[in-house]
């Protein structure tokens, strides 16, 4: 049994007391890998996707990911600066919902949450699958158990990230500066060898052979291709919406953290993008055969397959496993956010053992594992409806800054920053969404709605028990009564006598109920007047009433329940007091020994009863054999 106890704690770690909280912030050292997981490891997938749709250009597609991934990095400094001012406007935590609900009102705050949540769900099921994948390339015969993979995954995260913040950035700090270094060594040896050979390197191995060209330049294409390569940004809000998990100056150390994100993120997508043009690599077809991925061919273009190509790529898969931790940091965040707003369950609010909302890992944990099972773990099938949340949470986040900016008057400085964001993000987010619709971007724009909607529904429940439940006045003493006590009693027994014993302490007013299934009288009718009746009315006591209900049908609970909805309609202000005695027997299976009425007429009255009908339970502990 000690062993056992002990398990939760070795898996998850000691509880903490809500004392031990300072402990658990970190510094940037940590942040780097607990927010900037996801954003870094974009740079493995994001520059493959656009490299895929530029195949039909072969030759000359391979030119056009340089102006592209320009266009990004460009963006992606817009929005650095936009989320830094965001920092210092919100050092609580300023998510795209805090900032679009304070700034630009309910509508614009529920569009945000809800396209953040969906991003955060898709950022982890992307993750995974990408690294997933990235490991089947490496090892084909894997691919059968892809989707068994994903969910093995999936758990590893959960308990990594259920053992508290501080944890996590520990665990995952070695294989994102890894992932980093691997990367930044391979771009800086090609840049090298690019300036060394006057702009022609020669690979150290043969790379695949470019593909021929089956489609003209189009500028739809490079839509399409700069919307895909957007997926580079995800999570770059990360750090603005977890301000609070930051040791002090909370303000000062996220956004070193950020910085060091985006300027780590910019180097190595203009790297990539740079080096492929320079050694001449195009993707490969995801679903062909020979599928090599961008990051290995430039690996091997540049240093080639030896201990350096391997421990680069196994620092790429892991971190694409691993990237999905940005989610489980930033989710159980913004849905304790919306909850204090009463748009989401309140659940959403309980702190764990590791002083984690756990609800929030919870449901995270089961959204993704869902559209694992339903994509079958395949990045390909889940990309389309990537990065459509994201931007709209960073317009909406940008655009609220701007009126934040407004009311303080006087800094227009800032407020031009923040406006250039929310163009730039808008204009980014309506190309996403319309060069994505039919590939699933509509499922994307389909969820939003109707995430929207179970919002208001939330909040809609919450007015309506406030409205119910509030009480503006002292207590009313005339109100203060006696209750009617019903008590069904089966037969005369201890359980009986206990709950008897209760029901004479609390009113005069006692009513026993007993169902008679059969024409003889029960046993319990001829002792009522010896055990019960005589001895209370020798000792000056109130004698309850016994009435016998009859059964003809050999019904229990039906004729119970009747008695107690009319003595409530009969009584204009009694509360009416049920009580339920429950034999509680030691082990699981004795339960099965026993009819469990007691339980079912509780659920009934919960579900039929009234304000005035309350329901006690009256339980009997048996002994320990």
């Amino acid at each position: 049994m000690a062993l056992t106890s002990r398990i939760p704690d070795l898996l998850l770690g000691r509880p903490l007391a809500t004392s031990e909280e300072r402990a658990e912030h970190i510094g940037p050292v940590a942040g780097i890998p607990v927010f900037g997981l996801d954003a870094l490891s974009s740079a493995a997938y994001g520059p493959e996707a656009a490299l895929t749709l530029l195949i039909p250009l072969g030759v000359l597609g391979v030119h056009y990911i340089v102006p592209v991934s320009a266009a990004i990095v460009a963006l992606l400094t817009i929005v650095f600066f936009s989320y830094r001012q965001t920092i210092d406007a919100y050092p609580r935590g300023g998510g795209s919902y805090t900032v679009a609900s304070q700034n630009l009102g309910e509508g614009a705050g529920l569009l945000a949450a809800s396209a953040l949540m969906i991003d955060y769900v898709l950022t982890a099921a992307v993750g995974i699958s990408a690294g997933v994948g990235a490991l089947i390339s490496a090892a084909p015969g894997l691919q059968p158990y892809t989707l068994q993979l994903c969910l093995g995954v999936l758990l590893l995260l959960t308990i990594v990230n259920m053992r508290g913040v501080h944890d996590t950035g520990v665990v995952f700090m070695i294989p994102t500066y890894l992932f980093t270094a691997t990367l930044l060594i391979v771009i800086a040896v090609g840049a090298w060898r690019v300036v060394a050979t006057g702009g022609h390197p020669r690979p150290v191995m043969p790379m695949p052979p470019m593909p021929l060209a089956t489609a003209a330049f189009s500028w739809w294409l490079i839509l399409k291709v700069f919307s895909s390569g957007c997926t580079a940004m995800t999570g770059v809000e990360a750090v603005s919406n977890g301000v609070m998990a930051f040791r002090d100056d909370t303000r000062r150390n996220a956004k070193i953290t950020l910085t060091i994100i985006i300027v780590l993120l910019a180097m190595l997508l203009a790297g990539i993008a740079l080096l492929c043009r320079a050694y001449s690599i195009a993707a490969t077809n995801p679903n062909g055969p020979g599928y090599e991925s961008v990051l290995s061919m430039l690996t091997r273009a540049v240093m080639g397959q030896g201990f350096f190509y391997y421990l680069t790529i196994a620092s790429v898969l892991l971190v694409l496993a691993l990237s999905a931790n940005t989610a489980f940091a930033d989710f159980p965040r913004l849905t304790r956010a919306i909850a204090l707003d009463n748009y989401m369950p309140h659940v959403f609010l309980l702190r764990g053992r590791r002083l984690l909302y756990s609800w929030g890992i919870y449901v995270l944990v089961g959204l993704t594992a869902l559209l694992l099972i339903v994509f079958g773990g395949v990045t390909d099938r889940l990309i389309p409806l990537f990065a459509v949340g994201a931007f709209m949470a960073f317009t909406l986040s940008q655009a609220g800054m701007v009126m934040h900016w407004k009311r303080r008057g006087k800094a227009y400085g800032r407020m031009f920053v923040n406006a250039v964001g929310a163009l730039a993000t808008g204009i980014t987010a309506v190309v996403v969404l319309v060069a994505k619709f039919v590939d699933g971007a509509w499922i994307t724009a389909l969820l939003i709605a109707l995430m929207i909607a179970f919002m208001l529904k939330v909040k809609r429940h919450y007015v309506r028990v406030n409205r119910e439940i509030d009480l503006h006045r002292p207590i009313v003493p005339a109100e203060v009564t006696e209750p009617i006590v019903i008590l069904p009693i089966d037969r005369w027994s201890r359980i009986s006598e206990k709950a008897l014993s209760f029901a004479l302490s609390m009113s005069n007013d006692i009513r026993c109920l007993h169902v008679q299934t059969t024409e003889e009288p029960d046993q319990i009718c001829k002792d009522w007047e010896r055990n019960v009746a005589a001895p209370l009315r020798a000792a000056g006591k109130c004698v309850p009433k016994f009435e016998i209900l009859q059964s003809p049908f050999r019904y229990v609970l039906a004729p119970v329940i009747d008695y107690i909805l009319k003595a409530e309609q009969e009584s204009s202000f009694h509360k009416i007091c049920v009580l339920v005695p429950e034999l509680v027997v030691r082990h699981w299976w004795e339960n099965l020994l026993h009819n469990r009425r007691a339980d079912l007429l509780k659920v009934i009255l919960l579900m039929r009863g009234n304000r005035r009908i309350i329901v006690v339970n009256i339980p009997w502990y048996l002994e320990k054999k």
